[in-house]
């Protein structure tokens, strides 16, 4: 698992992404829709209209990280509105989330 300082704050973006997108286009997501910036260590959570692909991008001081995971049954859960461009969770949010457990409000 990818190791979190207290520091970190966890975005997840809430509409769907194409999955196709890597470093460069999900770094303009960050910097145009979510208006943060990619390299200053939080997290940053992507996924696709089915919600059975996510990838995450971080920086860890030396260079940016994608990672991803496919689902293959089943799939990511939440129960937030699409107009809201992103949402924090919190680092046991986001265990919960990359195990398969549904994160519901």
């Amino acid at each position: 698992m990818i190791s979190l300082s207290a520091a970190t704050r966890v975005f997840i973006v809430t509409g769907s992404t194409d999955m196709r997108k890597s470093f460069n286009g999900l770094y303009g997501i960050v910097v145009h829709q979510l208006q943060q910036d990619p390299t200053s260590g939080h997290v940053f959570v992507f996924c696709n209209r089915t919600r059975t692909r996510i990838k995450l991008l971080l920086w860890d001081g030396s260079g940016l990280w994608v990672c991803a995971k496919r689902l293959e049954r089943g799939k990511f859960g939440w129960d937030w509105p699409e107009g809201d461009n992103s949402r924090v969770i919190s680092h046991e949010a986001l265990s919960l989330l990359l195990g398969g457990i549904d994160l519901k409000e």
